[in-house]
């Protein structure tokens, strides 16, 4: 029988969280946990291979170490739990948790040398960046890319399907469906390009900043040396000035992109709306759904609804993280502590309106019929088209001429046209040419566009 988290504050949490239970590995409280266990756990390994005082314990336990992190249990961090409730610290928590397993396995003359130096923001500002650097790897970037080139499929199979444009919500000059749909491809991958182009940081050197404590202990000792090497071994870019923690304006920027991005598909859920609204597409519905509760005839647009409201709930949430993180009193108050717990948030509504989009794609037909039916409806709108081939040839005042015709209380159609245009006082070879234009052809021409948005992972 299917469970219902019927108790949860947050929809993530509940209505939501068999959509987005591939996060709690990277944001839930074990998964917080487990991460800062891990650069403890590095931290000393690496300090074994650094100070004199650390050369008698045995390389081969490293493996045994690092099992304790590997085979990190809910158990284990229940036990963590217990341990902040006793001493109401988060981080030290980590420190006593870590300090048991080594009595336990023999290590006990060695455990000072855990959390040795550190302040908690060694832990959490190297623990929460490599969290969010797996969490876009492994989640976020294949949902991402995998939508991209679902759409990019969209625009090569509708390349030459025409389209009326609307611009102001007006009939305009043709566009192609394709091309409409690539638009969104391209912007999508622009922005991953910038995404990519951004450095995940940690701070890494002590209570402010300055390896205070490693320089009293060890003064003779490259502890910036070190501490740039170590964060480089766990996959992070060691930033060099910082205060107690770190800056966050990397972090920052990340946010500011993914805002971007959500911002891009925004447009794109309202974009696919209207469409369906307008009969460009049909939606196809499993047996048995309902679309509304009271006119049973609905199939409503759901799936583009709901990636729309997550959307928007994404971006404040980047919005607040983008502008609160770089800013801290001093050398650091603790307003980014909790703040930094939410960075899941935004990420699972972002994921819950990917997977939303995808679903929404996924039930649509192009209704070519209605494409058709449109364009021939609205054969105004070469009157752009005819008005600059006569300003090629010098015709006197054709957008005038056009004006004219065209905002007469009355549809303006082909046979209408083709007899303004036998009307003109010009050669009979451009008349004839003037007439093979229709809303149907008037597309213009847009670069290959056939290329994958990114390669596949190996």
């Amino acid at each position: 029988m299917k469970s219902y988290n019927l108790q949860a504050i947050s929809p993530i949490d509940g209505r939501y969280a068999s959509k987005v239970s591939e996060l709690s590995t990277y944001f839930s409280e074990y998964a917080l946990i487990k991460y800062r266990v891990f650069i403890e756990i590095e931290y000393f390994i690496s300090l074994c291979n650094f100070l004199d005082e650390l050369e008698e314990f045995d390389k081969k336990d490293f493996a045994k170490i690092r099992n304790i992190h590997q085979n990190f249990t809910i158990d284990d961090a229940i036990h963590v739990k217990e341990i902040e409730a006793l001493k109401n610290h988060d981080v030290k928590a980590i420190e006593y948790f870590l300090k048991e397993k080594f009595e336990e396995n023999g290590w006990g003359k060695f455990k000072e040398f855990i959390h040795f130096g550190l302040t908690s923001q060694d832990i959490n500002n190297t623990a929460i960046p490599l969290m969010l650097m797996d969490a876009l790897f492994h989640v976020y970037l294949p949902e991402l890319t995998n939508l991209a080139n679902h759409l990019q499929d969209m625009a090569i199979d509708w390349q030459h399907i025409p389209m009326l444009s609307r611009t102001h919500g007006q009939p305009a000059s043709p566009t192609l469906m394709g091309k409409e749909i690539k638009i969104f491809v391209e912007r999508i991958q622009e922005q991953l390009k910038l995404l990519s182009h951004i450095p995940i940081q940690g701070k890494f050197g002590g209570a402010t900043g300055n390896f205070n404590a490693h320089y009293a202990a060890y003064p003779e000792s490259d502890w910036i040396a070190f501490a740039n090497m170590f964060l480089e071994r766990i996959g992070l870019e060691r930033q060099q000035f910082t205060s107690q923690i770190e800056h966050y304006d990397n972090l920052a920027a990340m946010f500011d992109i993914m805002k971007r991005i959500n911002t891009i598909l925004l447009d794109f859920s309202k974009d696919m709306w209207t469409y369906i609204s307008m009969d460009y597409f049909t939606q196809t519905i499993q047996e048995g759904e309902v679309g509304s509760s009271a006119m049973p005839h609905k199939v409503n647009p759901i799936d583009f609804e709901n990636a729309e409201g997550n959307l928007g709930i994404a971006n404040a949430l980047f919005e607040h993280l983008s502008a609160k993180l770089p800013v801290s009193r001093l050398q650091r108050d603790l307003t980014d502590s909790t703040v930094t717990r939410i960075i899941g948030t935004p990420i699972a509504h972002s994921i819950l309106s990917l997977k939303s989009l995808a679903t929404g794609l996924s039930k649509l037909t192009l209704n070519k019929d209605k494409l058709y039916e449109d364009l021939e409806d609205n054969w105004v709108v070469v009157a752009e088209a005819i008005q600059t081939v006569l300003r090629k040839i010098s015709y006197p005042e054709p957008y005038e001429a056009l004006k004219e015709l065209t905002r007469k209380n009355k549809k303006i159609g082909k046979a209408e046209l083709h007899d303004f245009i036998d009307k003109l006082d010009i050669k009979e070879e451009i008349k004839t040419y003037l007439k093979h234009i229709s809303p149907h052809n008037y597309t213009g021409k847009s670069p290959d566009y056939s290329k994958l948005i990114l390669p596949e992972k190996e």
